[in-house]
């Protein structure tokens, strides 16, 4: 009877761990199914921001790229009467300063092009009056050797008590100075927008910066967004003064080198020219007094 008992004891517990094991691995299995569908939620909510956060960045960069709060358009819009005409002054004087340059030049160029037509053509003329007519009409060449001509036409009455080498030479000189005078005209200009113009651009600088640290010292924010978008708006005014300067200064340089050796030219031709002309005046048959002139001259003699 004991041993039968007994028995059925252990068989009773055997069937209760067993139940209880039973119990433990479908709680787990249960616990393994449900895990997936709360990590799968979990990570679709993780990933969610990280697609959301390429497109936000890539909107915020577009917008910045075209509404840029620190840009010339910025700067003209949110400066006052004085910055703008300070943009304004530098703008002018640039333009001028391009205009000065290319006008020169091509007032150069067709010096030089009247030179070299009158070293073909001229010399090889007859007489002064032939020589002349082969230079084009608005020829600084035709203006000098006119000029000259003219002179020794025009060497009568009080001019006649100059002598006639004198009276040619200063002719002739007299024109040259007048060719020197229109290739130097709008030089000054370049000189002076290369001496003024970084001046010009750090003057807007300065207010920039006096109107940028009075709108900080009102708003009582010191942080670097605050700071560097007005103050880098002002320095650009140097930038600009700088890049208007640097051709004027250069573009002034190259036209005084060139018209040194356009105005070298000039000089030759009018040595030249003054020694054709009082050969050829020298040349002429004297000139017969007639009988009313010799009578007049005797008159005054006596």
């Amino acid at each position: 009877m004991i041993h039968s008992r007994t028995s059925r004891t252990l068989v009773a517990a055997l069937l209760l761990g067993l139940a209880s094991t039973t119990l433990h691995a479908q709680e787990a299995a249960t616990a393994d199914a449900a895990a997936p569908v709360v990590t799968g939620s979990s990570a679709a909510a993780s990933s969610a921001p990280a697609d959301i956060a390429p497109a936000a960045a890539l909107t915020a960069a577009s917008t910045e790229s075209v509404d840029n709060p620190y840009g010339l358009d910025a700067l003209w819009k949110g400066g006052d009467i004085v910055a703008k005409a300070t943009l304004a002054i530098l703008l002018i004087m640039s333009v001028g300063s391009w205009y000065v340059l290319f006008t020169k030049l091509w007032e150069q160029t067709r010096l030089n092009r009247q030179g070299q037509r009158a070293s073909e053509t001229f010399w090889s003329a007859g007489g002064v009056t032939e020589a002349i007519e082969t230079l084009d009409a608005h020829s600084a060449y035709r203006y000098i050797a006119r000029a000259g001509a003219d002179a020794t036409e025009r060497h009568r009455g009080l001019h006649a008590h100059i002598n006639l080498h004198e009276w040619t030479q200063v002719s002739i000189q007299r024109a040259i100075d007048a060719v020197q005078s229109r290739l130097q005209s709008g030089l000054a200009f370049l000189a002076t927008v290369g001496s003024t113009a970084p001046f010009v651009g750090l003057f807007g600088t300065v207010w920039g910066i006096y109107h940028a640290l009075t709108a900080i010292g009102i708003a009582g924010q010191a942080s670097i967004d605050k700071v560097a978008g007005p103050v880098g708006e002002a320095l650009i005014m140097t930038a600009i003064g700088l890049a208007v300067a640097v051709p004027a200064v250069l573009g002034y340089n190259w036209l005084v080198r060139r018209n040194k050796s356009a105005l070298e030219q000039v000089r030759n031709f009018g040595s030249e020219l003054h020694a054709v002309l009082l050969g050829a005046q020298a040349s002429r048959p004297v000139e017969v007094p007639s009988p009313r002139r010799r009578e007049q001259r005797a008159a005054a003699a006596a």
